[in-house]
C-alpha cells in the first residue's frame, strides 16, 4: 500500500535518512520504531509530503508522491497525525472536527462521521463546544485521531501518539489504534513507546541513524534480544 525505496533525506549538512526502504501493507498496523534522531518523523513527513526528500522514491498505492504537494497526498488518503497532535487551540472540539472534513463535499457523510467520532469518544460529544486548547493532553490526543479519521484515511500515519500522556490513557490509545484497524483503515505507527507499539504490530522496523537496522514480525521484535536490551529495558525509551 505505502511503499519506500532508497529514501534519502537531507537538512542542510545533516544526514537525516541513509537509504531506507519499506513496506506498509493494507489493513495491517506497521511500525516504526527508535530513539529519539533515528529518524522516525522524518520518514513519515516526507511521506506525507511536508519534508522534501533527497532521492529515492516513495508510492501510495502505486502513485509515486515525490512531487505532490502535501493537501494532494491527504486527499489521496495518506492522513498524517503529527507529533504534539497540532489541534487547532482557539477553535471548538466540533470546529476542530469540521476542519478534518474540509474537502469532503457530502454533508450528510460529514454529520454520520462526527457522530462515529463521538461514538467512539464520548468524552469529544460533552466537550463539542470546548476550545480545543482547554483540553487535557489525552483528550487532545483524541481529538485529534477523531479529526484525521474525519477525512476518511486509507492509510493513518501516527507520529508518537502516546508522547506525554498518562500510562492509562497510553492504554486507550492504542486500543483506539486498534479499533480504527479492525475497521480496515491501515496504521502506520511511529513510537518510542516499543513495548506498547510492538504487541499490537503485525510488522515493525527499527531505524538507528537514519537506517533500518532491524525489521520483522511485531512478536519477532519483541522477544528480540536486542530490542530488549536497548528499548524493553529499565533505560527505553517511552
Amino acid at each position: 500500500m505505502l511503499e519506500i525505496h532508497e529514501l534519502h533525506v537531507r537538512y542542510g549538512g545533516i544526514h537525516a535518512l541513509h537509504g531506507i526502504s519499506l513496506a506498509v501493507r493494507e489493513r495491517q498496523i506497521v511500525s516504526l520504531l527508535g530513539a529519539n534522531g533515528a529518524g522516525k518523523s522524518t520518514t513519515i513527513r516526507a511521506a506525507s509530503g511536508i519534508v522534501p526528500i533527497s532521492s529515492g522514491e516513495i508510492r501510495f498505492e502505486g502513485r509515486i508522491l515525490n512531487r505532490m504537494p502535501a493537501h494532494a497526498i491527504q486527499k489521496a488518503g495518506l492522513v498524517h497525525i503529527p507529533e504534539g497532535r497540532k489541534i487547532f487551540a482557539n477553535l471548538t472540539v466540533r470546529e476542530n472536527l469540521l476542519m478534518g472534513a474540509y474537502n469532503d463535499p457530502d454533508r450528510n457523510g460529514v454529520r454520520a462521521g462526527m457522530d462515529r467520532i463521538f461514538s467512539v469518544f464520548p468524552a469529544l460529544e460533552s466537550r463539542s463546544e470546548q476550545l480545543g486548547g482547554t483540553l487535557s493532553g489525552g483528550e487532545q490526543q483524541m481529538l485529534a485521531v477523531g479529526r484525521a479519521m474525519m477525512s476518511k484515511p486509507k492509510l493513518l500515519m501516527m507520529d508518537e501518539p502516546s508522547l506525554g500522556l498518562a500510562p492509562m490513557v497510553v492504554r486507550e490509545v492504542f486500543r483506539v489504534i486498534e479499533e480504527i484497524r479492525s475497521e480496515g483503515v491501515t496504521i502506520f505507527l511511529v513510537e518510542q513507546n516499543a513495548n506498547a507499539a510492538l504487541k499490537i504490530a503485525d510488522y515493525a522496523f527499527l531505524l538507528e541513524t537514519g537506517r533500518i537496522v532491524m525489521q520483522g514480525a511485531g512478536s519477532e521484535l519483541l522477544n528480540s534480544p536486542k530490542v530488549q536490551e536497548h528499548y524493553l529495558g529499565a533505560h527505553a525509551p517511552g
